[in-house]
C-alpha cells in the first residue's frame, strides 16, 4: 500500500495485503468484479492512471455511496496535483492525509467540494500550510459548496450546453449504437448567494404546464444528472431546476437521448496509406470520425431563460452557447 487510512478500525489494516493476489487471480480467471472479497471483508476499488483506491469494509456499505466517494476523491487529489499517480502521492504524503481526514470522518463522507477545502487546506510546492485559523463557516453552511461574501463588479454567468455524439456503424451500413451525451457547464460570476433557475424546453415541463400543444419544440432528457446544488425536491415536484450555484466552474448537469439523428449524410473518402507487407492479414480497423459543430445542439435542446435572483438585486447577465461534437464515433470497414 502506498498510503492508507483506517477511519473506524473494524478492519486490520493488514487485510489489504490479499488485495492484490485476489485481483490478479480474478483477473486471470476472467472473473474480475468491481467488488472483491476475503473471508469478511469486502473490497470497492476503483482503479486511475497507476493507482488502485480501494475502500474496505465489513458491512453491507451502500456500494454507491462508496464508489461516488472514491471519484470524488480523485477529482479533489487532482484538483490539488494536477495529475493524479503514484509520484504524486509520494510527493505530497502530508496533504494527502490532511485531505483524508476532512473527506471523511470516522467512515461519514464530510466536505468534498475541492474549491472549499482550498479555503483552509492550501499548499505551495510539497509544503502543506494552514492558511487559517479558524474553520471557514462554509463547512457547517446549508450550502457547503459556496463561500459567503463573494463580490464582483461585473456579475455575469456563461452557460454551455455540449452534446456529443456516440455512432457506431456496421460495413453495410446498418446503425448499431446512436445516442446523445449532454453536459450543462456553468462558469458563475455572482456576488452574494444567488438562487438560480434554469429553463429548458423539457417535453415533461411541458406537459405540467401544457405547452406540449403549443409551436415550442421540446425534448425529452434521459438518465438525468445534477450537481449536488440542485434541489431534486423541486425538480421531482414541478421539473424546475433551482439551485444556489458554486463560485466559478462546474458541471450543473448531464443527459442522454437515446433517439436517432435527424439527417443523413453519405460521405466517399479515398485513403492513401503507405504499403505494408504482412505475412498476415488483419481485419481493417473501424474509421474514427471527429467533428465539432458551434451554435447548434443535435437533440433541439434549447436553454428558454436564466432566472437569477439575489436580496441585493442586482441585475446579471447570463450568456448561452452551444456546441456539439463528435464523441465516440465509429464506422466499421469490414
Amino acid at each position: 500500500p502506498l498510503i492508507s487510512r483506517n477511519y473506524k478500525g473494524d478492519v486490520a489494516m493488514s487485510e489489504i495485503e490479499h488485495f492484490m493476489p485476489l485481483l490478479v487471480q480474478r483477473e486471470e480467471e476472467g472473473a474480475l468484479a468491481p467488488l472483491l472479497s476475503h473471508g469478511r471483508v469486502h473490497f470497492l476499488w476503483i482503479k486511475h492512471s497507476n493507482l488502485y483506491l480501494v475502500a474496505t469494509t465489513l458491512k453491507n456499505a451502500n456500494a454507491s455511496l462508496v464508489y461516488s466517494f472514491l471519484y470524488k476523491t480523485v477529482e479533489v487529489f487532482c484538483e490539488y496535483f494536477k495529475e493524479l499517480e503514484e509520484e504524486s502521492i509520494r510527493d505530497n504524503f502530508v496533504i494527502v492525509y490532511e485531505l483524508l481526514d476532512e473527506l471523511m470522518d470516522f467512515g461519514f463522507p464530510q466536505t468534498t467540494d475541492s474549491k472549499i477545502l482550498q479555503e483552509y487546506i492550501t499548499q505551495q510546492g510539497n509544503k502543506l500550510e494552514t492558511g487559517k485559523s479558524r474553520v471557514p463557516p462554509t463547512v457547517t453552511n446549508a450550502v457547503s459548496w459556496r463561500s459567503e461574501g463573494i463580490k464582483y463588479k461585473k456579475n455575469e454567468v456563461f452557460i454551455d450546453v455540449i452534446e456529443s455524439v456516440n455512432l457506431l456503424v456496421n460495413a453495410n451500413g446498418s446503425v448499431l449504437l446512436s445516442e446523445i451525451v449532454g453536459t450543462i457547464k456553468l462558469k458563475v460570476f455572482l456576488s452574494g448567494m444567488p438562487e438560480l433557475r434554469l429553463g429548458l424546453n423539457d417535453r415533461v415541463l411541458f406537459e405540467l404546464t401544457g405547452l406540449s400543444g403549443s409551436k415550442n419544440k421540446s425534448v425529452e432528457l434521459e438518465d438525468v444528472k445534477f450537481h449536488q446544488c440542485v434541489r431534486l425536491s423541486r425538480f421531482d415536484n414541478d421539473r424546475t431546476i433551482s439551485f444556489i450555484p458554486p463560485d466559478g466552474d462546474f458541471e450543473l448537469m448531464s443527459y442522454r437521448l437515446s433517439t436517432q439523428g435527424g439527417k443523413e449524410y453519405l460521405m466517399r473518402a479515398h485513403f492513401g496509406l503507405p504499403s505494408v507487407e504482412k505475412e498476415e492479414m488483419e481485419g481493417r480497423p473501424p474509421i474514427g470520425v471527429k467533428f465539432e459543430i458551434p451554435y447548434f445542439t443535435v437533440s433541439g435542446i434549447q436553454v428558454r431563460y436564466m432566472k437569477i435572483i439575489e436580496k441585493s438585486g442586482y441585475q446579471a447577465l447570463p450568456w448561452v452557447r452551444y456546441i456539439t461534437q463528435s464523441g465516440d464515433y465509429q464506422l466499421r470497414t469490414s
